[in-house]
């Protein structure tokens, strides 16, 4: 199979890529990390395919819900850079920031108020640099 063959790995990465760059508003960039072995690039491609290639294309939720559902999880988890990423997901794709604030009180109930406060900080960083991008 080729590259280019419909339902190639290559281009489900492909439709992921531009999935990912519509809800971010910007291409999502994933570089190596130092030091990181020439499979990470397999690991960043299977994890970008599985979460918006199979997750975020499914049309049962709307993107707005979807976006509360994540930002939900992955605080939830204590996940801080995928909650970054969330958090830009939802700002970009009409969550408001009350909506969010009143996502972290309904987690303090539910996760606990020390995970609700630590990734509300995470929150308030992404808030301050949505208000100062174009």
């Amino acid at each position: 199979m080729s590259p280019d063959t419909p339902g190639s790995a290559d281009e489900e990465y492909r439709t992921a890529l531009a999935t990912a760059g519509e809800l971010l508003g910007q291409r999502l960039d994933l570089p190596p990390a130092p030091g990181e072995p020439a499979a990470g690039a397999d690991f960043r491609k299977v994890a970008t395919v599985h979460a918006f290639a199979d997750s975020w294309t499914r049309t049962a939720l709307s993107t707005h819900d979807r976006a509360l559902v994540s930002v939900a999880i992955t605080a939830t988890l204590g996940a801080q850079e995928p909650l970054r990423g969330q958090l830009r997901i939802a700002l970009n794709n009409q969550v408001t920031k009350e909506e969010l604030v009143d996502l972290f009180i309904h987690l303090a109930v539910y996760a606990g108020v020390a995970r609700a406060f630590e990734t509300y900080q995470v929150a308030l960083a992404v808030f301050a640099e949505h208000s100062t991008s174009p």
